[in-house]
């Protein structure tokens, strides 16, 4: 029987653990996790899991009286922690070196920047007159967000010198000292998933993005369109830029722009993809990140070796009602007499995670779930984290069509909004 750590995140990374023949410990941090995790693991234990000392303090003594086989984390905010745990207990695991430079957007554009990979102009900015020098130098649009940003939160474009004083304005109002400047990228987002394994990389999807003018996503849908003509570009590209960061094993969630002169990375995180989009991907390809996540470092599954084929698409739509009280939802009882299966958070009940319920809906072709309830509060759409109303998930013969069937089952749910 193997047993191993997981510090923080979802669910779906330790569902298949009992199948598997592992005992997990999850250390998660106390009213930020899902009870769901209760049924795959098990100890549960509390601990902030972006503090080395005191994840060590709650883990060695359960290391000693049982070792682990492997520390594994897909948090973003606990990688680096879970690293240096790693480098502790002298365990395998992702250096310490390549979850700060992940972490990190600038020390990553920096590194890629020694590689020769990726070349977009940037600068790390400390203030107003700094962001407004480096709006001149390079002439044109740039955007600018914290240098350890995650889901979209504090994302700033500007054209002008008053643009760089609010961003900078509303950066510094939300904490941040220092921020990352880079010339803005024109065209579509797309994602790479890979998994690897003793330094060898397998791209197993490809996805593409709807967001807002806040960068904001609120639809992810594979395998991507727009990304057809760059496969293989795409492909090798990822493989240099884990290989720059020097990420060896496990799962990445790599994120480009299509410019008009070619793929140029956005960033990459060793963690597996949010929004659902592991799940979106197993539906595509057969492989399951989730299930790879534990299988793959025990050597109980072996990475395959070539990337799979994408035989038909899927889509997760998140619903975005118009913002104010909730006074209504209607239109569910006829998706459901359609076949959707359709899932409802409880009422007065907080889900730490913006795709409650995917567990249970691996097998339904078109899945829905309700995040709020007459009465709640709709906010505005101004990151991923927004995304808290619910969600529509949906299979189909290729991406289109599963759009086009997501767009559907949206448009017949309706949230009345005052």
């Amino acid at each position: 029987m193997f047993r191993v750590a997981v510090i923080g995140g979802q669910p779906h990374a330790v569902a298949a653990a009992k199948e598997l023949g592992i005992d997990v410990v999850l250390v998660h941090e106390e009213g930020r996790y899902e009870e769901e995790f209760a049924d795959h693991c098990e100890q549960i234990i509390h601990a902030p899991i972006t503090d080395v000392q005191a994840l060590l303090a709650a883990l060695e003594p359960e290391h000693r009286r049982r070792p682990f086989d492997r520390v594994l984390t897909t948090s973003e905010d606990g990688a680096v922690a879970t690293s240096e745990l790693c480098q502790a207990l002298g365990l395998p695991g992702t250096s310490p070196r390549t979850s700060r430079i992940v972490k990190d957007k600038a020390a990553m554009r920096q590194c890629l920047a020694e590689h020769d990979l990726s070349p977009v102009r940037h600068q790390v900015v400390r203030s107003a007159d700094s962001l407004t020098d480096f709006l001149y130098t390079v002439n044109g649009r740039i955007v600018v967000k914290p240098v350890d940003g995650v889901a979209s939160i504090q994302i700033h474009v500007a054209d002008t010198a008053e643009d760089a004083a609010v961003a900078w304005k509303q950066l510094q109002e939300a904490g941040h000292g220092a921020a990352l400047a880079e010339e803005f990228l024109e065209g579509p987002v797309v994602s790479v998933d890979t998994f690897s394994h003793e330094g060898r990389h397998l791209a197993i999807g490809m996805s593409e993005y709807r967001m807002n003018d806040r960068f904001a996503e609120w639809e992810v849908s594979t395998p991507s369109r727009v990304a057809a003509p760059h496969v293989e570009v795409l492909r090798a590209m990822t493989y240099r830029l884990l290989d720059a960061v020097g990420l060896t094993d496990g799962p990445a969630h790599s994120e480009f722009i299509l410019t008009p002169d070619g793929p140029r990375v956005l960033e990459t995180h060793n963690r597996l993809a949010g929004s659902g989009a592991p799940e979106l991907v197993r539906r595509v390809s057969g492989l399951s990140l989730s299930r790879m996540f534990l299988s793959v470092p025990l050597g109980i599954e072996e990475l395959p070796q070539d990337p799979p084929e994408w035989t038909s698409g899927a889509a997760i739509q998140f619903f975005v009602p118009s913002p104010g009280r909730i006074t209504a939802i209607t239109g569910l009882d006829q998706v459901a007499e359609s076949g959707a299966r359709v899932l409802r958070v409880p009422a007065g009940v907080t889900v730490p995670n913006i795709v409650p319920y995917i567990n249970q809906l691996t097998d339904a072709d078109v899945g829905v779930v309700i995040g709020k309830s007459e009465g709640d509060v709709v906010t505005p759409l101004h990151s991923v984290a927004d995304c808290v109303n619910g969600y529509v998930i949906v299979s189909g013969r290729d991406a289109d069509d599963a759009v086009a069937r997501g767009d559907e089952v949206v448009g017949r749910i309706r949230f009345d909004t005052r």
